[in-house]
């Protein structure tokens, strides 16, 4: 049980409203999503739109947080990486939770989720090998408070993305 409220803000992070977006704001959200690197002039063409207005609207979006980023989608295997496991840990206070965001700079760790059900903690990891992974578990399970490691090894991966705008 937390102690305090500044206990379990270092946990939670800010909770936001949704966006205010009508149609073409998503059909440009959409187009993004599948290919970032599109030009203002091909987003034009797809929304209907001048270049200029679809310009305002991108950073109307950024602005607003509704596109957090461009980034490449590195491929992890071709990186060495070839070992996708999510790790669901259990833990015994907030403060050993708050323990595990220090793992968010590791190169291995790709998502960081507190979640509700049998767990605490959902950890997506994605590790060179075997013995990388085991070094890693061994490191969360000696953190003071870390009660259990659950790991789930992907065998095969089907669909992996962001959320649509639609």
């Amino acid at each position: 049980m937390p102690t305090s409220k500044t206990e379990t803000d270092a946990v939670r992070l800010a909770r936001h409203n949704p966006a205010d977006l009508d149609a073409t704001d998503r059909k440009i959200l959409g187009a993004l999503a599948k290919d970032a690197t599109r030009s203002y002039s091909e987003l034009s063409t797809i929304v209907n739109l001048s270049a200029p207005a679809v310009h305002d609207r991108v950073k109307r979006l950024k602005r607003d947080g509704v596109i957090k980023g461009t980034v490449a989608r590195l491929d992890g295997c071709k990186l060495g990486r070839t070992l996708l496991t999510f790790l669901v840990i259990d833990t015994s206070s907030y403060n050993a939770t708050r323990a595990l965001l220090r793992f968010a700079d590791r190169p291995e760790v790709e998502e960081i989720h507190t979640v509700a059900g049998d767990g605490c903690v959902l950890v997506k990891v994605r590790a060179n090998d075997t013995e990388s992974l085991e070094n890693f578990l061994m490191e969360i399970q000696s953190l003071e408070g870390v009660r259990s490691v659950r790991s789930y090894i992907a065998l095969s991966t089907f669909l992996e993305r962001g959320p649509l705008p639609e």
